[in-house]
């Protein structure tokens, strides 16, 4: 939930916002066989956070986890999936969000409206993280991709936030694929060949598949068709090329 604050976010009452709600992104990247997420390292603090923000009284949901993602980390055109709601008690530390607004020079009344409790509603996604670097403005955190299998340790309950995204991801993978593929930065060419489709899903998964199994349960889902044209690389037997449907 926190982030780089703006003026209005930073105004003691929050009177444009929506109380007690807030937008938590896990933008899982993958390119080549490497799986990584996008972090803020907040400056001065030596805390790592997921990318998130507020919703505004006169917005759409959706319009604003769109409009967040943008401002937090200049992602923009990204398929985004809302997937759980995050609200426990123990998710709320007032201590480590004074802590974050103090090292951006400001000083908190007890009654500020950010160190409230917040319910936060999770969004994830999918994409080549080559083709969407994010590129902060000056006045913003640190906003870079981190391996997944070697995240800095990660401030509230963002680890879970994390976890629950990718556990979600991965049972949701045969029916969002062809969504996640289709936007700004998608994950594999517009022709692939089914061992890259194959990588994908290994990395996302993290397991090794049979590649006569693997293949038999894509044919079968109709999410793919296959071209005429073979793979036209120095294999000694040519695969075919498919593409989404």
């Amino acid at each position: 939930m926190p982030h780089q604050l703006t003026p209005e976010e930073q105004s003691p009452n929050g009177n444009e916002f929506l109380p007690g709600l807030a937008l938590d992104f896990v933008v899982f990247g993958f390119h080549q066989n490497q799986l990584k997420i996008l972090l803020l390292e907040y400056q001065n603090t030596n805390l790592f956070a997921l990318p998130g923000g507020f919703i505004r009284r006169d917005e759409n949901l959706n319009d604003a986890a769109r409009r967040v993602l943008a401002e937090r980390t200049s992602l923009t055109d990204i398929y985004l999936e809302q997937f759980y709601i995050f609200g426990d008690l123990a998710r709320h530390d007032k201590a480590t969000l004074r802590a974050i607004m103090e090292a951006k020079g400001l000083a908190p009344a007890d009654d500020h409206w950010l160190l409230a409790r917040f319910v936060s509603v999770g969004y994830y996604a999918l994409i080549d993280f080559t083709k969407a670097i994010p590129i902060p403005d000056s006045l913003s955190d640190t906003c870079d991709w981190y391996e997944l299998t070697a995240l800095p340790s990660l401030m509230l309950d963002h680890e879970a936030i994390v976890q629950k995204a990718l556990d979600t991801l991965r049972a949701d993978l045969d029916r969002k694929l062809v969504g996640f593929n289709r936007w700004a930065a998608p994950l594999l060419a517009e022709t692939f060949t089914m061992a890259d489709l194959q990588r994908l899903y290994e990395t996302i998964l993290g397991q090794k598949l049979r590649r006569s199994s693997f293949q038999r349960k894509i044919l079968s889902l109709d999410i793919v068709e296959r071209l005429d044209k073979k793979y036209s690389g120095g294999a000694h037997k040519a695969p075919f090329l498919y593409r989404f449907i």
